[in-house]
């Protein structure tokens, strides 16, 4: 059987519902700190279009290509974190000077990628700390979601009864369930947003970066700790929670790489996903994990017709307001937070309470030197877990040395 009709087999509508659920959520919802971005670079209509346009061909492309090459559901994404970074960076450099930046980010990921550097840093943290890592990032999305009932009740109702019933009665089309009711809530109720087409239809246009110290300290180094460190250790971490080996080397050389290529075209930075992929790899995707891979076609087709066709449907995803967004990923993110719970809590004390600081700081949000809360729960896990680790036999505290040359 050839491979193009193994995929046609594979294909589900659980599946194709995650993908584009993975994309919708992320236009409707993160993709206006990119828009801000855009505005603090002081960009025209055609650059703001081919920004988008980089971004959204970016992610397609290497999602497709990945998934269909890996047989597992490869989401990628742009880096969130980092375009939130821009907009209080880019005010004082050219856009030729944050091009060459973005280029410059890009190459590190993808050298770091590729030489394999940043899969044996992960591979030294305990598993534990990692899946907490992953709690912590889904979890405040399913709490926040709460809200929703007390400014759009009927909404937020019928989602999550929709999704709870299709639950009980057909688990694998649970989301999409609760998808149709909350399409239909908010047309039924009147809540669609109306947002007119603003970004211009035309194709890439080409900025030639230029390159100096200060833009490579200001923009270049922190993209690039916030990339690796809040989008692509989470994207890592949860491929692997969901019982995956990905290629490290494969996956953030490989993405980074695309990235390099079209920063002059201004994508800032794409990456693995972490919360719009955990809709595309738990279980509400497909009871089968070999058959999943089929969300990261249909999230990566998702993308292509955005950055295809550009402000038309990029307005129709912001038509839909934040509350049916938040609710929807709550409900298709319940899965993979409960798998990452259950990793967390495994293992021995030490394990425990390192995984327990890693989840409480990653949840609390905090920023330090423009770095996100993952980064500092992810170092701050590590550091308790390797301050508990127990002490080689012979060895004595300070205070035992002391005691003993007193006996003596």
């Amino acid at each position: 059987m050839s491979r193009g009709s193994s995929v046609l087999r594979d294909v589900s509508v659980s599946a194709v519902v995650a993908g584009f659920l993975s994309a919708l959520i992320n236009f409707a919802g993160p993709f206006l700190i990119v828009l801000e971005a855009t505005r603090a670079a002081g960009l025209n209509e055609a650059q703001t279009a081919s920004w988008v346009w980089a971004v959204a061909i970016g992610n397609g492309v290497c999602s497709i290509a990945l998934s269909l090459f890996t047989r597992i559901p490869v989401i990628v994404a742009w880096s969130t974190p980092g375009a939130a970074l821009l907009i209080a960076s880019l005010g004082g450099f050219s856009f030729t000077e944050a091009v060459g930046a973005f280029l410059v980010a890009s190459v590190a990921a993808a050298v770091v990628g590729y030489t394999g550097w940043f899969g044996r840093l992960l591979a030294r943290v305990p598993g534990p700390v990692l899946q907490a890592l992953l709690a912590g990032i889904l979890l405040p999305f399913v709490v926040t979601a709460a809200g929703a009932f007390t400014s759009a009740p009927l909404i937020a109702g019928s989602i999550v009864v929709a999704f709870f019933l299709g639950k009980r009665v057909f688990d694998r089309y649970a989301v999409l369930a609760g998808l149709v009711a909350g399409l239909a809530a908010t047309g039924a109720t009147g809540s669609f947003r109306e947002v007119a087409p603003s970004l211009a239809l035309g194709g890439p246009v080409f900025t030639m970066p230029a390159f100096t110290p200060a833009a490579l300290v200001s923009i270049a180094l922190p993209l690039f700790i916030v990339t690796m460190a809040s989008q692509n250790a989470p994207g890592l971490a949860l491929l692997h929670s969901q019982g995956y080996e990905p290629n490290d080397r494969l996956l953030v050389g490989a993405i980074s790489t695309v990235s390099a290529i079209l920063a002059p075209f201004g994508c800032h930075g794409i990456n693995l996903g972490a919360i719009t992929a955990a809709i595309a790899l738990g279980p509400e995707s497909h009871p089968d994990r070999a058959q999943r891979y089929i969300a990261g076609l249909s999230g990566g087709l998702t993308y292509l017709l955005v950055g295809s066709f550009g402000g038309v449907l990029v307005a129709g995803f912001r038509a839909i307001p934040s509350e049916t967004v938040s609710v929807l990923a709550a409900v298709a993110l319940l899965g993979s937070a409960l798998t990452a719970l259950k990793g967390a809590m495994g293992g021995d004390t030490r394990t425990g309470i390192a995984a327990l600081t890693t989840l409480a700081v990653t949840m609390s949000g905090v920023v330090f030197f423009s770095v996100g809360a993952a980064f500092w729960g992810l170092v701050a896990g590590s550091a308790v877990y390797l301050l508990l680790a127990p002490r080689q036999p012979g060895t004595r505290t300070g205070k035992e040395r002391k005691e003993n040359a007193v006996m003596t």
